[in-house]
């Protein structure tokens, strides 16, 4: 018994700089999430007082489309062309509900699809943070539910925005 309590007692201190070490490692992923995330949810989030209309994408470069702006909140001003960010859910012709940031004109898609499609980054965050609590915690229960809610971010975005 005395030889147990001895080899324990050594790496006790080894295991707890790993948990300290790795707990870290699982909230900086997730803080970087939630701030990458950010960026487009508040104004996709927060509408009180943002110009909320449509675009209907008129043409598509490598990174962006663009397209004419029309109003549907009350205080918008109308504009020739506004961009937004290509992606999979960008196509042109098709026309989508947008938020205009403040100050610029670069839209975000709002209502369901767009909250969801802001937190992606989230999402992806989610299921790294889940691989570092599994191997580097071991807690593989907490690892399980960060790793399905990513995975159930990510589907309900993919599945809002098409």
């Amino acid at each position: 018994m005395p030889a147990a309590s001895s080899t324990s007692s050594r790496t006790a201190p080894v295991d707890a700089l790993r948990v300290v070490a790795m707990g870290a490692v699982a909230v900086l992923i997730l803080v970087g999430g939630v701030w990458g995330s950010w960026g487009t949810a508040q104004h996709v989030m927060l509408t009180k007082g943002k110009e909320r209309g449509t675009v209907t994408v008129a043409s598509c470069g490598a990174d962006t489309c663009t397209g004419p702006f029309t109003p549907v909140s009350t205080g918008a001003s109308a504009r020739s062309r506004v961009v937004i960010g290509k992606s999979v859910a960008v196509r042109k012709g098709q026309t989508y509900d947008v938020i205009v940031k403040p100050g610029t004109e670069d839209v975000v898609r709002s209502g369901p699809a767009g909250i969801l499609y802001s937190w992606v980054p989230l999402g992806g965050a989610l299921l790294l943070a889940s691989v570092v609590v599994a191997g580097g915690l071991r807690l593989t229960r907490v690892a399980w539910v960060l790793g399905g809610s990513g995975i159930a971010l990510l589907t309900a975005a993919f599945l809002a925005v098409q």
